[in-house]
């Protein structure tokens, strides 16, 4: 909630080389501190054309200071609830593992395969004495995602830079910072994968266990190792891409998040989604536990 009363119901996470958003009117930055620490940076609160206020978050800081498996999302996720947020729209630059995915190519993922090494906190839950078990399944919310193919659809091609939108694919998110090698590659498009990154995990389980409505965006910048004639994925290649879909990212963002405010429903998709995920609560739960998770499930963790 804005110091205004509005609500922020609306958060939006940017990758690399994402960092703002031009299009919408600045407001006021919020830097707030959760249980969890600062969030990469503070968040940039901004007016749409109408109005309605969203959140911006540069998942790797301003100046892109954040490794990926050193970005504090659970100070992210929860900074963005405390905020008022129900929905997240999360931009993120991948790698292909398809030809027909092209670099400068968008996509809407809707599966993911996990293949980080455990090192990263994962659920707001650790450390505590309360237990929970989310339903991840469907990783990214299925009604968001499916109203945002038409509406991105829609916003590539009133763009006009021929860019193509592909759906219903399948991201693997690796530990990094390293790229795949070649022999990884292979083996993660033999696993059904269509992309490869390294932050949509444990973002998306976060924003559920907080529930909180979430889709990706996914921008190719490169074919990953996996093509036998062509030269191992480098930063610099990268870096070619990532202005160019920076920039539509923008465009698409400013294209949607209009209407997108407009879908009450749509923006609740997640509530009430944790309700029979948490085991019966432990008589060992101590009320700092309690003031942990009832900063991102309110409804369910109340003061003793």
């Amino acid at each position: 909630m804005s110091s205004s009363g509005q609500p922020i119901l609306i958060g939006v996470i940017g990758g690399s080389g994402l960092y703002h958003l031009d299009n919408l009117t600045f407001v006021k930055e919020a830097n707030p501190e959760t249980p969890w620490g600062f969030p990469s940076s503070p968040i940039t609160i901004a007016s749409l054309p109408s109005g309605a206020l969203v959140a911006f978050l540069a998942r790797h800081g301003k100046h892109h200071n954040h490794a990926p498996s050193a970005v504090p999302v659970r100070a992210n996720i929860a900074a963005l609830k405390s905020l008022g947020v129900q929905t997240i729209v999360a931009f993120s630059a991948v790698g292909s593992l398809r030809e027909e995915i092209a670099p400068g190519h968008f996509v809407l993922p809707s599966q993911i395969i996990d293949r980080t090494k455990g090192i990263r906190p994962a659920s707001f839950f650790e450390g505590t004495k309360v237990v929970a078990h989310a339903s991840f399944g469907d990783p990214f919310t299925p009604k968001l995602v499916s109203w945002l193919e038409a509406r991105v659809s829609k916003a590539l091609v009133d763009e006009g830079k021929g860019v193509p939108l592909h759906t219903g694919k399948t991201i693997i998110c690796m530990e990094g910072p390293q790229f795949s090698t070649r022999a990884e590659s292979i083996m993660y498009r033999a696993w059904g994968a269509d992309l490869i990154n390294m932050s949509v995990l444990p973002e998306s389980k976060l924003a559920r266990e907080a529930e909180i409505g979430y889709a990706l965006i996914a921008t190719s910048t490169d074919y990953d190792a996996w093509r036998p004639h062509s030269e191992a994925v480098t930063a610099a290649e990268v870096f070619k891409t990532l202005k160019q879909n920076a920039d539509t990212s923008r465009f698409v963002a400013a294209a949607v998040l209009e209407d997108l405010v407009k879908e009450t429903d749509l923006l609740q998709a997640e509530m009430g989604s944790m309700q029979y995920s948490i085991m019966p609560r432990s008589g060992e739960m101590s009320a700092k536990d309690v003031a942990t998770l009832g900063y991102v499930l309110p409804g369910y963790f109340k003061p003793l």
